[in-house]
């Protein structure tokens, strides 16, 4: 599934990792598959499976 990018930062600004969020914004590309870039969300401290759940219940799924 692809996320975009801002998404996550939000994300991780929400959790208070102002740091990772700042680095996430110059490495990650605009739209994150998270099975390709699932390297990445893992050195970033993101579960894509936490994030999908977090924007599933954003669309009232």
């Amino acid at each position: 599934m692809e996320i975009d990018k801002n998404q996550i930062i939000e994300q991780l600004k929400s959790l208070g990792k102002h740091d990772e969020a700042k680095q996430a914004e110059g490495e990650l590309p605009d739209k994150v598959d998270t099975d390709q870039h699932a390297g990445l969300l893992d050195k970033f401290g993101v579960n894509p499976q936490d994030l999908l759940g977090r924007l599933g219940g954003m669309f009232g799924n």
